[in-house]
């Protein structure tokens, strides 16, 4: 738990997961603050598997061992919470609301996907230290990834190879959601194309949206917070 928990005992828990090749520091960061604010507790998991399967394992013995009330996701993350909640244990928990930040593509592995193969393959080419140096090119995307990338160590690479193998949800699964759900996009992200998330908040029957440019976190990384309780807002959901 976090500081935020110890203030807040008896808060609502908001379990939070981070996308390939980040860091439950960088979740945390992103969503925490205004989770936060709105009187939930939070609850970073830290997975570097790659895998959305075995992200979804560690979301569901996360949320029933904290008893959490809302379930939130960052690009891979998005894709195993919404996996998550559309399964049978998802739909009869005790989760009232979702957020899904980023979410990059549908049911089988598409030309997205193969964007962390290539991003594996330059790993491989170049070094981690190196690759590293050359993610760092000014954005705040390329700061996130300088400072994510050398926790993963050697089996960085092997980490984006399972991600651009790992299904997200489905169309039918995304219809199956019934809880509120609060999503965010960047216009003009080539990694998590603003269709993918204007194609899943038409298809959840409850879904707000809110788009923001690419550039929008740069000063603060609670940004992605904010736009994502604003979105969940427009899907009627109020915080506690």
């Amino acid at each position: 738990m976090t500081r935020g928990d110890q203030r807040r005992p008896t808060a609502p828990v908001a379990v939070l997961t981070h996308g390939s090749g980040s860091t439950a520091d960088f979740v945390q960061r992103a969503l925490g603050p205004a989770l936060l604010a709105t009187g939930w507790a939070t609850h970073p998991l830290q997975d570097r598997s790659g895998s959305v399967q075995r992200v979804e394992e560690a979301l569901d013995h996360a949320i029933r061992t904290t008893q959490a009330r809302l379930a939130a996701g960052v690009s891979l993350g998005a894709h195993a919470v919404a996996r998550w909640a559309a399964s049978e244990a998802g739909r009869t928990s005790n989760i009232e609301a979702l957020l899904l930040v980023l979410p990059a593509w549908t049911g089988p592995p598409e030309d997205v996907a193969t964007l962390s193969d290539v991003a594996a393959a330059e790993i491989d080419r170049l070094g981690l230290a190196e690759a590293c140096r050359q993610a760092e090119d000014g954005s705040w995307v390329g700061e996130e990834l300088a400072k994510a990338w050398p926790t993963y160590g050697s089996a960085l690479a092997d980490v984006l190879r399972a991600t651009s193998r790992s299904p997200g949800p489905t169309w039918e699964e995304l219809g199956r959601i019934q809880v509120p759900v609060g999503l965010v996009a960047f216009v003009g992200d080539s990694f998590h194309p603003v269709e993918v998330a204007r194609g899943w908040a038409a298809t959840l029957p409850q879904a707000g949206l809110v788009e923001l440019e690419q550039d929008a976190p740069a000063s603060d990384r609670a940004v992605l917070g904010q736009a994502a309780l604003e979105a969940l807002g427009r899907a009627g959901f109020v915080s506690p």
